[in-house]
């Protein structure tokens, strides 16, 4: 088993070892500095003797170094060199995942962590249930200053029965009886049960920033955030589209969240005006009789597709067919047959074509649309024809 160098020195960049073995692509080394990854922090990446590592994980007890095209033998003695940027931007976010949800668990007590990963593109914890903007803001507000503070990161060593284990985060179940307790610390305000590393001082995160929350499914929320140099371009970038849409909303910064809320509002009222306009057109709907069939017709803006389906199913059913046409940010189109006479499934994309659209369906049913809204009347028109020579 290897000298895990990590685990006592999280900042050695630079190491020499000894090949134990060989096997392809892969390089088992007597110690290394490489840390194989683990807390939902991605492994280290690097050289051996000149050659990439491009990964490097457990086997067993045993860690592996993947090289490809090395050279190496057991036996030899080789320098291996970390990623270092890479490196302390893990070990960065890996202690921005630690103080980011004890600042979220201070504004929820019910917080749970159901999954994290720290990777050099993206970063982000998951919490089991969602928390307002204004939790996050508070949540940062004292994150941020336990980095101006500087607090000391430390790592230890605990035992089963050590009393002080009660104010550790921990799941003791997931930690056999025979493994060390490794738990890391910051100042006095968080202990967690860790074996990744960290850095040594809360200063070098430079600034921790929460860019976005979007839903992670079964699992919950999950929180993406930012260190240092990251945090501090993404807070930029943030803030300046922030003031253009409090230029656009003619609104004050402090009014600006309400601004839109009364925005989404009067959409959300517009939206039902127009669904129920719709509705009405459609009942008040007379249809065209095509050689005995008939055939139901309607362009509309911005129609919900429910209730289109809906109607069109109905006609449908009743041996009748439909061509309607909605037209908002793209043009929707949606065809359905109740006569044998109109094949949805062939029409539509002969349709569609002629207007650089696309369409698909069944013989009964099809939809598809195009982008440019202001040949509408002239797809509407073409569509309309085209069913109508088909019926006689």
């Amino acid at each position: 088993m290897a000298d895990e160098v990590f685990r006592h020195d999280g900042y050695m960049a630079v190491f020499e070892a000894g090949v134990v073995s060989v096997k392809g692509d892969e390089v088992v080394l007597d110690c290394t500095a490489f840390y194989p990854g683990g807390g939902g922090q991605v492994c280290d990446t690097g050289m051996i003797n000149g050659f990439r590592v491009t990964d490097v994980h457990y086997d067993g007890k045993e860690i592996v170094h993947v090289v490809p095209g090395n050279d190496l033998t057991p036996g030899l003695r080789i320098w291996g060199e970390i990623d270092w940027d890479r490196r302390m931007d893990l070990m960065m976010g890996h202690t921005g995942e630690h103080l980011l949800f004890c600042a979220l668990h201070r504004q929820d007590p019910e917080l749970a962590i159901t999954k994290i990963f720290i990777g050099p593109e993206e970063k982000y914890v998951i919490v089991n249930h969602d928390l307002t903007w204004e939790q996050i803001d508070a949540a940062l507000d004292f994150a941020n200053k336990a980095i101006r503070d500087n607090l000391p990161v430390r790592k230890t060593v605990m035992n089963r029965d050590d009393p002080d284990l009660e104010k550790v985060r921990i799941k003791l179940d997931r930690i056999a009886e025979d493994e060390e307790i490794t738990v890391v610390s910051i100042g006095d305000i968080d202990y967690s049960a860790c074996s990744g590393i960290h850095v040594m001082e809360t200063s070098e995160l430079g600034m921790l920033f929460v860019d976005r929350k979007v839903s992670a499914g079964k699992d919950g929320i999950a929180i993406h955030f930012k260190v240092g140099n990251a945090a501090q371009d993404s807070a930029r970038k943030l803030a300046n589209i922030c003031l253009q849409v409090i230029d656009e909303a003619n609104s004050k910064a402090e009014d600006i969240v309400r601004s839109v809320a009364n925005m989404k509002h009067d959409l959300a009222l517009a939206a039902e005006a127009s669904k129920a306009m719709v509705k009405q057109q459609i009942q008040n709907l007379e249809p065209k009789t095509v050689n005995g069939v008939e055939f139901y017709t309607g362009m509309f803006n911005g129609a919900d597709r429910k209730t289109l389906t809906d109607a069109a199913d109905k006609f449908k059913s009743k041996g009748g067919v439909v061509a309607f046409v909605s037209a908002s940010d793209s043009v929707s189109v949606m065809i359905a047959s109740g006569n044998p006479k109109v094949d949805c499934k062939k029409l539509l994309p002969e349709v569609l074509g002629k207007f650089g659209g696309r369409g698909g369906g069944k013989p009964d049913f099809a939809q598809g649309g195009i982008q440019d809204t202001s040949r509408t009347q002239e797809l509407y028109d073409v569509l309309v024809d085209s069913v109508e020579k088909l019926l006689s």
